[in-house]
């Protein structure tokens, strides 16, 4: 079972999240929070695998309560997917620097939301490749100052391309049959690449492709 806290603000938001997720996929919504620093207290005290996060949160925004639960070597399995009412909202992209795992739209289908939490929880990906791919390249655009490359020097040449791959949207499947490489061969240099970087999850991975320069959307050429 997947252990899920909510933390929204909204008492009927929330009621109607544990009951959708409480129906089915493997999901077990083990406590509900109304604010940011009762999810980082909650999340400390019962280390779920997610943390489905609002932004908009009264006593501490959701920014900084994952923030929080990011920085906590104790909390390095707890993932958080961060609620939003908006695809492209400058709090996603800040969220996402402060290390969270992926985003999900409160208005997206109940089979949807299912599926981003379980993905996140496994620690595969943000969401659908597609998504992943517009949203980081989003993010990347807003970078201030991009990271140097030689944060990459530390990856053997093959996790550099797995890396490359996971970039440009491609799941854990289809880097392993474009590299023609089993499926745990790919699953092995991404965690290895992941390791070296010292990030947390296939997210930041991502990411940090982007800012350091190992992929470049438009703004950068």
């Amino acid at each position: 079972m997947i252990r899920v806290v909510l933390a929204d603000d909204q008492a009927l938001m929330r009621a109607g999240l544990r009951a959708l997720l409480q129906d089915g996929g493997g999901i077990d919504v083990v406590a509900e929070v109304g604010d940011g620093e009762a999810a980082v207290r909650t999340a400390a005290e019962l280390r779920p695998h997610v943390v489905l996060m609002d932004v908009r949160m009264p006593v501490m925004d959701g920014l900084e309560a994952t923030r929080r639960i990011a920085a906590d070597p104790r909390l390095d399995a707890v993932k958080v997917l961060i609620l939003t009412t908006f695809e492209i909202d400058e709090y996603v992209f800040d969220a996402l620097r402060a290390g969270a795992s992926g985003f999900v739209l409160k208005d997206n289908e109940p089979d949807d939301l299912i599926r981003a939490i379980q993905v996140v929880a496994a620690g595969d990906s943000m969401l659908a490749p597609s998504v992943t791919r517009r949203l980081v390249e989003e993010f990347a655009s807003r970078a201030k100052v991009a990271r140097p490359a030689e944060a990459l020097t530390a990856l053997t040449d093959r996790e550099r391309q797995v890396m490359l791959l996971a970039a440009q949207g491609l799941t854990n499947d289809e880097i392993a049959a474009r590299l023609f490489v089993s499926l745990a061969t790919a699953k092995t240099h991404i965690s290895r690449a992941m390791t070296k970087l010292h990030v947390r999850d296939r997210a930041q991975l991502v990411i940090m492709a982007y800012e350091t320069g190992l992929i470049r959307p438009g703004w950068m050429t």
